[in-house]
């Protein structure tokens, strides 16, 4: 089980990692995260013959496992709303009455539900490599922390912690995550484990070996600054520092609550390809393409989009306009809401569409054919989310 000292700390990345060189000795592995917070979600085969949804990291895990993605490898989905609110996905499918339940009381209920998942893989895979969520040291929290502590004892896990030492206080984070985690867990720490180090590693020492005297944890790698392993940051975090200067300027609306921002990874890769996240109309002055992303809130971003004054901006823009999801949505005439869900909104009428809100998604495999289109994209395959 990979622990990190905080969110960020390289869980998903070593894990990842983890889950490849196990499948790489011939066994049959799989990955698991009891309950994961972000909108950066992908949809896999459910239960019973449905589609469901799982987070992006457990995505990309089990395909370094060379294994098939199933909700039960992130059977709790959190996915913010609000700063106060989030959807709970169980499973792959919306729970609408937990997901208006308080923190801890759900927790109660969630429990069993990641517990039985986990059972199940341990039972039909040789290795399950487990990731857990934050900190395991949330002292306010650790009576109802199924996520980390629960977890860990669940499986009988063998453990590392890993801290991020490029952000500074990496042996304060280690030592000081150690010792208020409870003691029974503790003693399942095997290793410590120090993410995006640069430089002479001997500079590490007596590092390490003081550590080690004062937790009896040795310290058994030391995983050097790698930006460009592709895969997408989790828990809503993302490096929104503008790459490249030259050739075609791709800029993306940075509304509050946009989703799936990990689908413009690729871009960040490519060259001749500036990409820049856009907050007020003048980020748009030079682009070539705007892009409005998904949205977990569609219509309090579009709120959001017309009080920056960015609707106009978007009227005005003479390059290409794509819509993604919920920007797609906003592009159109109208969104209609009438259960409640996430409200009514004149759209921005770039389109002649118009999107009524029910309460329930639909997800299934579809394939479809443009016939006004050549090359790669005149087929496509994929999930039909609506």
């Amino acid at each position: 089980m990979v622990l990190g000292t905080t969110s960020g700390a390289g869980k998903s990345w070593l894990a990842t990692a983890l889950c490849r060189w196990y499948a790489r000795q011939g066994l049959k592995v799989a990955p698991f995260k009891a309950q994961n917070m972000s909108n950066n979600a992908r949809v896999v085969p459910g239960l019973n013959g449905t589609m469901g949804e799982i987070g992006s990291a457990q995505y990309f895990q089990a395909l370094a496992a060379r294994r098939v993605p199933e909700v039960r490898m992130n059977p709790v989905l959190l996915k913010p709303e609000a700063d106060t609110r989030s959807q709970v996905v169980v499973l792959g499918e919306v729970d609408a009455e937990l997901s208006g339940m308080p923190w801890r009381e759900r927790s109660a209920l969630l429990k069993p539900r990641t517990r039985a998942a986990l059972l199940a893989l341990m039972d039909e895979n040789d290795v399950v490599v487990i990731e857990g969520a934050g900190s395991p040291a949330e002292i306010n929290l650790a009576n109802s922390d199924y996520v980390n502590l629960g977890t860990a004892r669940d499986a009988n896990a063998a453990c590392l912690l890993v801290t991020d030492i490029d952000r500074g206080g990496a042996f304060a984070h280690l030592y000081g995550t150690h010792q208020l985690m409870p003691a029974d867990v503790r003693a399942q720490v095997k290793g410590f484990v120090l993410n995006r180090f640069r430089g002479d590693a001997g500079l590490l020492a007596p590092g390490p070996e003081q550590l080690e005297h004062l937790t009896g944890v040795p310290t058994i790698a030391t995983l050097p600054m790698w930006r460009g392993h592709g895969l997408p940051e989790e828990d809503g975090v993302f490096d929104d520092a503008t790459t490249g200067s030259e050739g075609l300027h791709i800029a993306v609306i940075a509304y509050p609550r946009l989703s799936n921002l990990d689908e413009f990874q690729p871009l960040r890769q490519l060259p001749g390809v500036r990409l820049s996240w856009a907050r007020e109309p003048r980020d748009l002055a030079s682009a070539d393409w705007v892009i409005l992303p998904g949205s977990k809130s569609t219509a309090a971003d579009l709120g959001w989009l017309r009080a920056q004054k960015l609707d106009a901006a978007i009227n005005a823009h003479r390059g290409r306009v794509l819509g993604i999801c919920g920007g797609l949505q906003m592009l159109g005439e109208a969104l209609i809401d009438t259960h409640g869900v996430d409200g009514n909104a004149p759209g921005l009428g770039l389109l002649p569409l118009v999107t009524v809100f029910e309460t329930e998604k639909l997800l299934r495999n579809t394939a479809l054919h443009f016939g006004a289109t050549d090359g790669p994209w005149a087929a496509l395959a994929g999930v039909q989310a609506q």
